[in-house]
Parts: C-alpha cells; structure tokens; sequence
C-alpha cells in the first residue's frame, strides 16, 4: 500500500522478526516421534490380521482408526511448529515513513445481532474504545451493523454520540491507554481521580443507566425522543418491522466533517446500519453483515484499511492502528501482497486457572505464531486489520465491482449524509443486491460456512495473499468469555460445524490449500478445518476400553510391551505442555484445557459433526446461534471459584456424563479385579485410560453427587446418562462378553 506523503527510506526499522529457539529440537522430536506413530500403525495392522471374529475385528478397527485420525491431527499441527516466530513492532519509527496527516483512513466494522444476549452497552463500549484511538480522527470511521435490526441499539448508539463528545477529548487530555469507558471506571483499574475524571465517570453512568433502562422496558419511551432529528431516527420501526422483514436502515450518528467534540476537534464518523431483511432471501449470517458493512462503507468513505471488531471485544491499546501500519506501510514489497494483520484474540474475565479453556491459547497464539513464519495466520474473526483492495481478487488480479462507487479506488467528494451517497448506500445494502454477483464467492468475505473467518482468510491466502501476525505485549483487544459450560461447549459446537463446511468443501484446504498454498499451509488449515473430527478418536477411547474392561475384554498389549503406548501419550502431551509454558501460561492452565479438549470431544465436537453429517444428508438445518453475553452475579462467583456451570438440561451433557459414569464403573472394578484375580500386566492400558479419564473427571462427579447450588449436574441429565450407561453396558455384555477375543 503507498500512501501520498510516503518517504523512500527509514533510518530504522518500523518491524523486527526472529524465529523462536526451540525450532530444531522440534523438528528433531517430530523425527522421533513420527517413526513411533508407524511403528504404532504397524502394530495396529498386524493385529488386525490374525483376527478371526468380526467382533473383535471391529474393536481393533476403531481403535486403528482412532490412531489414524490421532495420527493426522498430529502430523497437522506439526506444520504450524516447522517456522515459529516472534515480531516486534516500532510505531515510534512511522514518522520517518509518514506523516500521521497522511495515514490512511481507516473503517472500523462492529457487528451485533441480539440487544438481549449481546447487551449495547457493551457495544457501545467497544466502539467508544476504537473511536479513541491515537489517529487522526478524520480518518476514522465507526460502522455498526445491527443484524436483529432492533431499535434499542440505535438509541444505546445515539446515547453514545452525545458521551463521545466528551469521552474523546477526556481520554486525548489525560492520554489514558484504557478507552473503554467501562473498563476504565471499573473496580480492577487504577488511575488518579480528579474533579473531571469524577464528572465524565458520573456521565457515563447516566448514560448507561439510561440505555440499560430502555433495553429492560423492550422500547424507547417518548421521554427520549428530544428532537424531530431522534423521532426521523426512530420512523422505520413500524408495525410491519420485524428482525427478518425490515428495510435498510442506516443512520449517520457523527460525521467528521461537521460534528465536533468538546473541544473544537473532529469527531470520527459514526454510522448505524440494518441491512434489508426478508425472509425470502438468504442473508449468509456474519458474512453477510460484514459484506453490507463492506459495500456501504465503500460509498461513504472506502477507507483502504477495514478493522473488523467483534461487538463484546474492545480495544485496550490506543496505538493499535500504528502497529498495523508498521506492516501495512513497510516501504518493500513485503507490503504488496499483505492482505491483513492479525492481532490475537485475548478476553478479559478469565478466572485464574481458565477452568473452561477459553483462552484457546493453542489457536490464538501457539498456532498463529507457528503460520506467521509460512504465509501468514488465520483470520481469526476479529481484531483484524485489512487491506480493504484483499477483498477484491488476488494480489495481481483484481476483480471490479458491479459499480464503481465499489471499487476500493474509488474516491468519494460528497458528504456522507448526501442523498446522493445515501441512495447508493441504501441499494447496495438491499437483500437481493447480491443476486448474480461475485460477492461471497471471489469478492469479500466467503460464504458457505458458519466459520466465515476461517472461510475468509484461507480463500484469500490461496489467491496469493499472505497475513502478519501481531503480539504485543499488551493486549491490543480483549473479550469476553462464556461463564457456564453450555455455553461454552454451544459455542464449540458452531464452530465445529462452520469447520467442517469448510474441510469438506470443494476448496478443502487437504487438496485445494496443498495446491494453492503448499503442503505446510495446507495442513495448518486442514488442522482446524477438521478439528471436529477429534470426536471420533476421543469418543471411542472414551467409551471402548471402559467397556472391554467390564466386560474382560483386552484389546491392549501386556504390561511388558506398554513402552510405545507410554512414549506416544507422554510425548504428545510433553510437548503440548512445553508449547504453553513457552506461550507464557501456567502448568494449571494448560492441564484445564486439555480436559476441555477431552469435553469438547464427546460433547461440542460430537454434535457439531452429527448436525454436519444431518445436514449433509438433507435431514435437519443449522443456524448461527449469538453467544449469551449477559452476566449473572451467581453463576460468576462460582466462576470465580472455579466450579464447573452446569446448570441447564443441556443434550450436550449426556454423553459427558455417560462417559464419565462407566469409565468410574470400570476403573473400580478393574482395581478390585486385580485385588481378587490379579491379570493388572493384562488390564494396565486399561486402568491408565479409564484412570486418566476418571482423573480429569472429577469436577463433573461433584457437579452430580457433591454440589446443591443452582450450578450442579440437572437430576434430569443424570439419570438419562445412568440409563444411556447401563444400556451400553448391556450392549457390550451381549457383544464383547459373547465373543471370543
């Protein structure tokens, strides 16, 4: 990207890259341990030869399987450790490259889609914390798109342009690096209070409680409407306006040509858009919201940089934009084909041991940072710093717009609030303006997942582009995490299936990515476009060796031959646990979220790859499901404490618990067989998986006989699983205790 005002040369370096130490010895243990996942797959085959009963042949089946499928998520994710590196960035240098009157301008994208689950002030806040960063702020625009097209959030906006006015200059003033009003005034931050501080902090408040209030009363009260500008704002809410059948509604809330803040300076464009609905047309969830936004920012401002923001996920760096620009505007052609700096995704919230995984620390950090020394991470969904020319066609070839006001060239003259930028705007956020385009398939964001970032970033960087990723010290952004187990298993759940969609596309990164990418980034992708299927080899050890042990039934070698079985489990863990202690986390933390892994796999991946596999067949149908992003005070505490939330009578649940209940089962009669018969050289495999799994199972135990608060295992889910548990038992007493093994 060249920007006019663009110097030649620097004096120093505006990045700096190394690659991480631990490299070779990686390489060197993946040497190692490949040649044991033969030997393993070997030793699979050979058994499976001198088998004679079709049961048994079964057993080992799903157990060669399960290793295979074990086998290839491994070798995957070994792509991401080939190149791990670390970059630096030094904003401090941009003035030898630009002056910041020159920066280019930047659109910043927010999307909402439920004031109820995702509350707006909480929307409010991330766009307050972007509308504040340290760039000129006529080069800034804020566009929020309200896909539940709901009235409560324009006026939460409304409110917000008002407070902005102060909230800017308050935070330029006392060059304050928390911009999120909320973060800033809350218990855990630390500042110097002064008279002005205490009167922004009383504004707010009234502001929130105000927006707060007309969410809890479902409307906006005649006491609000101060102006004929707010009763024009609130005229498409008409009886006939519902979340799937609505008009477009855009709304300029602060347009920097003409709004000021208190202090005389610009304020940065605000505008509020819900796209045309009908229940006739396809509207593509997220991807489509984010093509609207993509379209209708084009013909009022076409800034050349997109951030796009999730609505929970504020920033907490006000120079996060110049650290983008430090690769964005690299005077190399390094520059020329970047498509876009990915910041990781942080949250904050998060209890002291992560007792839910949810810094999903393998996939934010570890992994990106792996991808960052090939071509470049994932778009992760937010937190993310286009080049707004990345959305039309590849680096050499670029693909026109059906108009011109879309082309990312395109220089706009007019005022945004012109009915001339207005009428196209409107257009080209209808809901059939897509019908026989290239929007969705070759232009903006993709189409044809769920997981519409994953989709994105892998279909830009097979058309040549490549990606930056940027860890800084200091979060640059931070989220929010669920709090309760379903909710966060729904979550997974989502994901896993927008996965798949992608895994089994025809652009599936396991033949397309490879051809397109080459084979390391293409097995980086295939990793998570197929992380569903850890399912499968998770759900068979969770249940199949439980089972044979009840049933005494060995299916694993002898005490004395274990050592294979022993080097692949502690190998595979080791270097797991060395990835997170290097990423800067805790041994607690890291053992948490393998067990997470574990839950995930019979529980949100299971389903999610059953509701692929339906809807693959034409049986059933999905849809993207918002997060709940509401507090509750109780569920919190115990959150703190690191309880397991269970709650509600979730499907996710009954297999998590079935599990859990047989392998109890099997692990106590096991230990009391070997008491009675001895045969522990024959049952020691067995014992270590049911053991590893009682293990790790015990906050699920105390939620279903130990705990009486509202947060425990539903009685409902419990004696379903007791059932499901006994009913597999019999199934196996009737198979394996009838067959010869």
């Amino acid at each position: 990207m060249r920007v006019s005002g663009e110097k030649n040369n620097i004096s120093s370096p505006l990045h700096t890259l190394e690659v991480h130490p631990y490299t070779r010895l990686n390489h060197v243990f993946s040497l190692v341990y490949s040649c044991a996942i033969l030997a393993l797959i070997y030793q699979h085959i050979l058994t499976i030869l001198r088998i004679t009963s079709l049961v048994s042949f079964l057993l080992h089946f799903s157990l060669l399987i399960s290793d295979i499928i074990f086998s290839f998520m491994w070798v995957t994710t070994q792509c991401c450790r080939l190149r791990p590196v670390k970059r630096k960035t030094n904003p401090e240098n941009l003035p030898s490259v630009v002056q910041d009157k020159n920066y280019p301008a930047l659109d910043v994208f927010i999307c909402t889609a439920d004031p109820y689950k995702e509350p707006p002030i909480n929307v409010v806040n991330t766009a307050l914390s972007v509308m504040a960063y340290d760039y000129p702020t006529d080069k800034v625009s804020v566009y929020v798109s309200d896909d539940g097209g709901s009235v409560l959030t324009l006026f939460a906006f409304m409110e917000a342009a008002k407070f902005a006015s102060h909230w800017l200059p308050f935070c330029r003033g006392k060059n304050i690096m928390e911009r999120c009003p909320e973060a800033y005034f809350g218990p855990d931050h630390v500042h110097t209070w002064c008279s002005q501080t205490e009167k922004i902090k009383i504004m707010y408040k009234n502001m929130k409680e105000n927006v707060e209030s007309v969410v809890e009363r479902g409307c906006v009260g005649d006491e609000h409407i101060t102006s004929e500008c707010d009763s024009q704002a609130f005229k498409n809410w008409t009886a006939k306006f519902t979340r799937q059948e609505h008009p477009t509604v855009i709304q300029v809330l602060l347009e920097s040509k003409k709004d000021k803040d208190i202090t005389g300076h610009c304020m940065p464009n605000l505008v509020y858009l819900s796209r045309e609905k009908s229940r006739t047309s396809q509207h593509h969830f997220k991807a489509g919201a984010l093509n609207a936004l993509l379209r209708v920012s084009a013909t009022m401002t076409n800034a050349p940089l997109v951030l796009t923001q999730d609505c929970d996920c504020y920033s907490t760096d006000p120079k996060t934009p110049l650290k983008a620009l430090c690769y964005i505007l690299e005077p190399t052609k390094a520059s020329s084909d970047l498509a876009y700096v990915q910041f990781p995704q942080r949250y904050y919230g998060i209890n002291k041991n992560d007792t839910y995984g949810s810094e999903v620390k393998r996939l934010y950090k570890i992994d990106s940072a792996g991808m960052d020394g090939l071509l470049g991470p994932y778009y992760v969904g937010t937190g993310c710093f286009f080049q707004r020319r990345a959305f039309f066609g590849g680096p050499s070839s670029q693909l026109s717009a059906e108009i011109p006001e879309l082309n990312p060239n395109h220089v706009i003259d007019k005022s945004i609030q012109s009915e001339t930028i207005l009428k196209v705007a409107h257009s080209v956020a209808s809901c059939n303006y897509e019908n026989g385009t290239k929007w969705g398939s070759k232009m903006g964001f993709r189409y044809g997942s769920l997981s519409e970032d994953l989709n994105t970033g892998f279909k830009l960087q097979c058309e040549g582009w490549r990606s930056v990723f940027c860890d800084p010290d200091r979060a640059a952004f931070l989220g929010d995490v669920p709090i309760n187990l379903n909710d966060a298993l729904s979550q997974m759940r989502r994901w896993a299936v927008g996965q798949l969609q992608v895994g089994f596309s025809k652009y599936s990164p396991i033949t397309y990515g490879i051809k397109s990418m080459g084979l390391p980034m293409g097995f980086c992708y295939s990793h998570y476009a197929f992380w569903p299927i850890w399912s499968i080899p998770i759900t068979i050890y969770a249940f199949l060796p439980a089972l044979a042990l009840l049933n005494g039934v060995y299916i694993f070698p002898k005490v004395s031959s274990p050592w294979l079985y022993m080097f692949l489990f502690i190998g595979a863990y080791g270097q797991d646990l060395q990835d997170f202690i290097l990423a800067g986390s805790t041994f607690k933390r890291w053992y948490n979220d393998q067990r997470m892994w574990m839950i995930r796999g019979v529980s949100s991946y299971l389903f999610g790859l059953i509701d692929f596999l339906l809807k693959s067949l034409g049986f059933s149908a999905f849809g993207f499901n918002v997060t709940n992003k509401v507090v509750d005070d109780e569920q919190s505490k115990r959150y703190e404490q690191g309880l397991f939330e269970f709650g509600v009578a979730s499907p996710l649940f009954i297999p998590l618990a079935t599990a859990t209940i047989i392998n109890l089962i099997a692990f106590v009669a096991g230990i009391a067989q070997i008491f009675k018969q001895g045969h522990f050289d024959k049952m020691f495999i067995h014992l270590g998986i049911s053991g590893f799994v009682v293990a790790n199972s015990w906050p699920i135990y105390e939620a279903m006989m130990l705990r009486v608060d509202k947060g425990r295992m539903p009685s409902k889910i419990i004696l379903i699983s007791i059932l499901l548990a006994w009913a597999l038992y019999i199934i196996s007493l009737l198979t394996l205790g009838a067959s010869e093994m």
